[in-house]
C-alpha cells in the first residue's frame, strides 16, 4: 500500500511537470497492475470525473495501444480516429478531449505506466509538446527504477534451509566420509561434521527435557562409529542400509546402536536419535 501511494506521488509530479512544460490543458496517467492493464489514477486539468479510475486494457483505445506496443502514440481527433479501438469514447467525450498523445513509462523493458496529454481541439500536437511528454516519462521511469533498486536492497534475504534439511545433509556427510580414500579430504569432511555437531545456535524443536551434564559426557564418549550409525538411523536408514553405507557388518551396526542406547538411557532407536539431537551431536 505504501509503495502504491509513493508511486502515485511520483506520477502526480511527472504530470504536473508535463503540464507546466507544454501548457496542455489536460494531462493524466496511470500505472500498470497485475492484469496487464492500467488504471487512470492521476488527472490534472480535468473538469469532470469521467476519466478517473478508468481501467485501460492492453490494445484498447489510444492508451491501450501505447501499452501494448511500448511506444508513443497520438491521434489528432480521438472520436474519429481509425487506427485505435473506441471502447473509451464515452469518458473521453465527457471530458471533451479531441487531440491526445500517450507516452509509455518503460522500466527494465517493461511498460509500467502511460502518461497522457490532451487538447480539447482537434489540432496536431507539436514536436515540442511531444518531446516534453517523452522527457516527463523518462523522469518517471528513473524514479520507479530507483525505487525498485532500493526495495531489492532492503528486501529480507530468502529463507535458508530448514533444520530438517541440515540434518539430512549432515547424515549424508557422515555416511560419505568413511568412503573417501583421500585422507585429507576425509578429515575435512569430518571437520565439517564436527562443526555441525557443535553448532550452538541450532534451534531445539524436539520435545523432552535437556540432557544432564552427565548424560552429555556419556554421549560424548560414544565412539565415532556409533555417531555415524545414529546419523544413518536419523536419516531413516535400516540396520542393513546403514551397514552398507558405512561399510560395516550388520552385527556391528546393531552393537553400536545397543551401546548408544545403553549410554543414553534410551529404550529404542528413535529415543536414541532424539537424545543425540538434544545433546547437539546430531543436527
Amino acid at each position: 500500500m505504501r509503495e502504491h501511494v509513493e508511486s502515485s506521488v511520483e506520477l502526480r509530479g511527472a504530470l504536473l511537470r508535463l503540464r507546466r512544460a507544454t501548457g496542455l490543458p489536460v494531462v493524466f496517467g496511470g500505472l500498470t497492475h497485475e492484469t496487464r492493464g492500467l488504471r487512470i489514477g492521476e488527472l490534472n486539468g480535468a473538469v469532470t470525473p469521467a476519466l478517473r479510475g478508468l481501467a485501460i486494457s492492453a490494445g484498447s483505445g489510444l492508451g491501450g495501444k501505447c501499452l501494448a506496443l511500448g511506444r508513443p502514440c497520438a491521434v489528432t481527433d480521438y472520436p474519429s480516429a481509425r487506427h485505435i479501438t473506441h471502447e473509451y469514447d464515452g469518458p473521453v467525450s465527457a471530458e471533451g478531449l479531441r487531440s491526445v498523445i500517450a507516452v509509455p513509462v518503460v522500466v527494465r523493458r517493461k511498460v509500467r505506466g502511460v502518461l497522457y496529454g490532451a487538447l480539447r481541439d482537434a489540432l496536431p500536437v507539436g514536436e515540442r509538446v511531444f518531446d516534453a511528454a517523452v522527457a516527463a516519462a523518462r523522469d518517471l521511469e528513473q524514479a520507479l527504477a530507483v525505487r525498485d533498486e532500493v526495495r531489492e536492497v532492503l528486501a529480507p534475504p530468502p529463507p535458508g534451509p530448514s533444520w530438517e534439511e541440515v540434518r539430512q545433509a549432515y547424515g549424508e556427510l557422515r555416511e560419505l566420509a568413511p568412503k573417501v580414500t583421500d585422507p585429507e579430504l576425509r578429515e575435512r569432511l569430518l571437520a565439517v561434521c564436527g562443526r555441525l555437531e557443535t553448532a550452538s545456535d541450532a534451534p531445539s524443536d524436539l520435545p523432552g527435557p535437556a540432557l544432564t551434564p552427565r548424560e552429555t559426557d556419556v554421549l560424548a564418549a560414544v565412539a565415532s562409529g556409533a555417531t555415524d550409525v545414529l546419523a544413518a538411523v536419523a536419516s531413516g536408514a535400516t540396520n542393513a542400509t546403514a551397514a552398507a553405507r558405512l561399510g560395516l557388518r550388520p552385527e556391528t551396526v546393531k552393537g553400536y546402536l545397543r551401546s548408544a542406547m545403553r549410554k543414553l538411557g534410551a529404550h529404542n532407536r528413535l529415543e536414541a536419535v532424539v537424545a543425540a539431537r538434544r545433546a547437539g551431536v546430531l543436527p
